[in-house]
């Protein structure tokens, strides 16, 4: 009998707090999903966000009220790679692509991503835009 070798399986709780119909426990998230959903955290999650922990965050929201130059998409891009690569271990980050659209005043963000202990590559599409 042979032996499948299993990857980890990630797993978080919803941030929507969405109710399991059955349990009524909070849904998890596993897998892909849940990883991504982490890195979009860290992606609009402000320094001082956190209580104890002000040292989290990318500080985008806060460069989004810059003008909308490749410049400061080149800043987003550096502070993407740096809080993924820093509080993200379950993932290796291949590429982050920023685009300027300056017509809805924000960045089109690409960010490809391989899960460790799997082999393709997952990819987040996110927009980064000014709300207020």
């Amino acid at each position: 009998m042979t032996k499948i070798a299993r990857s980890p399986d990630y797993s978080d709780f919803d941030m929507d707090f969405t109710r399991h119909p059955t349990t009524n426990d909070v849904v998890i998230k596993t897998g892909e999903d849940a990883i991504k959903r982490s890195i979009r955290n860290l992606v609009f999650t402000n320094f001082y966000d956190r209580p104890f922990r002000s040292y989290i965050g990318s500080n985008a929201r806060k460069m989004l009220f810059e003008n909308t130059t490749p410049l400061t998409a080149n800043f987003l891009r550096d502070a993407i790679y740096e809080v993924i690569g820093n509080y993200e271990p379950r993932v290796l980050v291949n590429h982050v692509g920023i685009s300027v659209s300056p017509d809805r005043n924000g960045y089109d963000t690409v960010i490809s991503f391989i899960i460790l202990n799997r082999n393709q590559p997952v990819t987040i599409n996110l927009f980064l835009e000014r709300i207020r």
